[in-house]
């Protein structure tokens, strides 16, 4: 086997040991639209550090996901569950609903509009600064 492979698993096996903290975290909801009774899957907030990291994880739809990941999909009337996200407690959440929500601003008033509310804390700005969505 090739060792990008092996580290592909080795990664994948280290952000499944946070699974079940993870699911206890968000009650079994994507903590960016709060969908629930769905498939959820670990997202790395970037940037993604070398060994996996809790607080680097979020859980998400794969709804979510795929409009993150693939932009051309992307359903600007979704991310309207930003409203709330922005707005979490949980730092890896809150930086990523953010960062979507810069993408959004670029198309929606209503994304500009809710960045103005945004009081963010310097960490979070820093971090923020660092993300790189497609």
């Amino acid at each position: 086997m090739s060792k990008g492979h092996d580290r592909h698993h080795e990664r994948h096996h280290g952000l499944s040991l946070y699974g079940k903290d993870l699911v206890r975290r968000c009650s079994s909801h994507c903590e960016l639209c709060d969908a629930h009774g769905v498939k959820l899957s670990i997202y790395e907030v970037p940037p993604i550090p070398i060994e996996p990291d809790l607080a680097h994880c979020t859980m998400i739809c794969d709804l979510c996901l795929q409009q993150i990941e693939k932009p051309k999909l992307r359903d600007n009337n979704h991310w309207r569950c930003l409203n709330y996200s922005i707005w979490s407690e949980v730092p890896a959440v809150k930086v990523l609903a953010v960062a979507m929500l810069n993408k959004l601003a670029a198309e929606e008033r209503w994304a500009v509009e809710l960045q103005e509310q945004l009081y963010l804390e310097n960490d979070t700005l820093e971090w923020l600064a660092k993300v790189e969505l497609p």
